[in-house]
């Protein structure tokens, strides 16, 4: 799931998640971080140590049980390219997922709370402009970034777990995911779905929101925090396996 913060701003302790999410996670700082190539298919004979290596790299449709996760491809999976159909559908089940309007409220209620758009005004008038323009920011940046321009541009917008290596490796493989993805021909290509993409609906929120929010600098500012975010995504989704199978002792 693409997560949409605009509404609520840069304020929230991003650094806190990433520095979490890679205390969770085996491996030695000491890797090589030169190497951030995808991962390579798996040859039809793997050995032990692959085998291994892919059970440990298993992927689950959903975080924590609610969260989705099901653009997010397991260590060495090979899958053949997604039509425009399953983008379309990927954008969706991001975007209307049972979860989505969970995270909605939530993000509705911290921006209210902070007072982030005061002419939304408070109380629950104030409380519903917050909700229906937060879950609009993820939504309008999901199909932009997982269907639109993937579409468009034959790029494949699923992530797919590095699995190997160290911490630093491992987090600098995710966070690099941002400005490198897949073409629909597996080969590596700019992620331009992804940086146009949420910069596009970042353009957008200017028509629903207020006059005062639709300078250069306020959507500059919503860009910058939806490209950050799914960064920190990324690290979560690359990482997920292992702290799914070091707290949860799960290994699908």
């Amino acid at each position: 799931m693409r997560v949409s913060l605009s509404s609520i701003g840069t304020s929230l302790p991003l650094g806190l998640i990433c520095v979490a999410l890679l205390a969770s996670a085996p491996g030695h700082a000491q890797d090589d971080v030169a190497s951030l190539a995808l991962p390579d298919a798996p040859s039809p004979q793997q050995s032990p140590a692959a085998a291994n290596n892919s059970i440990k790299g298993k992927q689950t449709k959903r975080i924590l049980g609610v969260i989705p996760n099901f653009t997010a491809v397991s260590v060495n999976e090979k899958l053949p390219p997604q039509s425009p159909k399953e983008k379309f559908i990927g954008a969706t089940q991001d975007s209307f997922d049972y979860s989505a309007f969970i995270y909605a409220g939530m993000l509705a209620g911290v921006a209210q709370a902070q007072d982030s758009f005061p002419e939304f005004h408070q109380g629950a008038a104030g409380y519903a402009r917050y909700y229906w323009h937060t879950f609009a920011d993820q939504a309008d940046e999901n199909y932009w970034v997982e269907f639109i321009l993937p579409v468009a541009l034959h790029q494949d917008p699923r992530y797919y777990t590095l699995g190997r290596g160290g911490l630093i490796k491992r987090a600098a493989y995710s966070f690099s995911r941002i400005l490198i993805t897949r073409t629909d021909a597996s080969h590596e290509t700019f992620n331009a779905s992804e940086i146009v993409g949420a910069g596009v609906a970042a353009g957008i929120s200017d028509l629903y929101y207020p006059s005062q929010e639709r300078d250069w600098t306020k959507t500059g500012q919503r860009w910058l925090t939806n490209v950050g975010l799914d960064s920190v995504t990324f690290v979560f989704k690359e990482f997920w396996p292992d702290i799914n199978s070091a707290v949860f002792h799960q290994k699908n």
